[in-house]
């Protein structure tokens, strides 16, 4: 196992794809952060990650992805949330270590402050996880359990420009752009089933560390 304690960094892309309609309520919640109501009661999100560049003391984790998915039954910040973590097949044991305490908050950094969200951990794999950035499209496979891609949200702009937000969201605070997941993004494993097609969408450049 990984020690929590290590000083870490990584930078490199994320996107996520939940069950909302249009825009994730939680988002914007006029009370305190995460308090608004699922559009569709529950909360049904993968969330994808690349890491261009990154360390873990002397562990290199540049090239590698990581796929987090959450379900709550509720308001987010209610927590009871389910989670279930693909750590890349091509990580080395170190490498993998490393991931899971950067990816379950175990090792402090942003993913901890949604860590006491999560009342049940659906287990940890490794698979086979395709990350692709396409111009402003972003996608992710894992064969026979995850297809999901995202495409901007269009803005009202004459060019059709990204809708940017600072949103505070934990993943990537300084910045999300809004987005839309295309048809045929699911999920399917642990007995949980998502399609997210057509549903709300986000995705960032992420620079995360424990300093």
């Amino acid at each position: 196992m990984a020690e929590a304690n290590v000083s870490w960094q990584l930078e490199g892309d994320y996107f996520e794809n939940c069950n909302c309609d249009v825009v994730c309520p939680c988002l914007f919640s006029a009370g305190p952060p995460l308090t608004a109501k699922p559009t569709q009661g529950s909360c049904e999100v993968p969330l994808a990650f690349h890491i261009d560049r990154g360390t873990y003391g002397s562990v290199n984790l540049a090239g590698l992805n990581v796929v987090a998915v959450m379900r709550t039954p509720g308001v987010m910040a209610e927590g009871n949330a389910s989670m279930a973590l693909y750590l890349d097949e091509r990580a080395s044991d170190q490498q993998r270590d490393a991931l899971g305490a950067i990816f379950s908050g175990q090792a402090g950094g942003p993913v901890a402050a949604l860590a006491p969200l999560v009342s049940t951990v659906l287990g940890v794999k490794t698979a086979a996880i395709t990350y692709k950035v396409e111009g402003k499209r972003r996608s992710v496979t894992i064969p026979g359990v995850l297809n999901m891609a995202v495409n901007p949200l269009p803005s009202m702009q004459p060019d059709g420009s990204e809708i940017w937000a600072a949103t505070g969201h934990p993943v990537a605070p300084d910045k999300i752009a809004m987005a839309v997941g295309e048809a045929g993004s699911t999920y399917k494993d642990y007995g949980l089933s998502f399609d997210n097609s057509g549903k709300n969408a986000q995705y960032a450049p992420i620079k995360w560390s424990n300093g």
